[in-house]
């Protein structure tokens, strides 16, 4: 069970995953050794898979990113799957509803890389047709 003082040391954490123990036992009001002793929890429970590097938006302005919608062949869901994960460009991959069945996040250093990733993902045996937005401008993030 996730108390009120985890969800605050989460809340802490999404925003900056690298804060030290002592800093978080500060802004907690808590011990070093309890704040150790929940993030130990939680991370061996699953509430914490891990931790991350969120990109700067100067870095972030110079890549091209787009959604592809993946219409993939039925009964090579699980193989197409698989061989998507290892397209280390593709960010994110979501299962959906409707016409098609994934959308995946992609992230190219410039528009030829990305042309050539989104026929990677094209020309995979699984895949039966794609189409692709490319992203203009982040209105928000949470």
């Amino acid at each position: 069970m996730i108390t009120p003082q985890d969800e605050k040391l989460l809340s802490i954490l999404k925003t900056n995953a690298r804060a030290s123990i002592s800093d978080l036992a500060r802004l907690l009001n808590l011990s070093r050794s309890t704040v150790q002793s929940r993030m130990l929890k939680l991370e061996e429970s699953g509430v914490i898979k891990g931790y991350s590097v969120d990109y700067g938006d100067d870095y972030l302005n110079k890549m091209v990113s787009a959604h592809v919608s993946i219409k993939v062949k039925q009964k090579l869901t699980t193989k197409t799957n698989l061989e998507l994960k290892q397209i280390d460009a593709i960010s994110q991959l979501y299962a959906i509803s409707g016409e098609f069945d994934l959308i995946a996040v992609v992230q190219a250093q410039n528009l030829e890389q990305l042309s050539h990733l989104l026929d990677d993902i094209g020309n995979l045996d699984g895949v039966e047709r794609t189409t692709s937005s490319v992203i203009l401008e982040t209105k928000f993030k949470r």
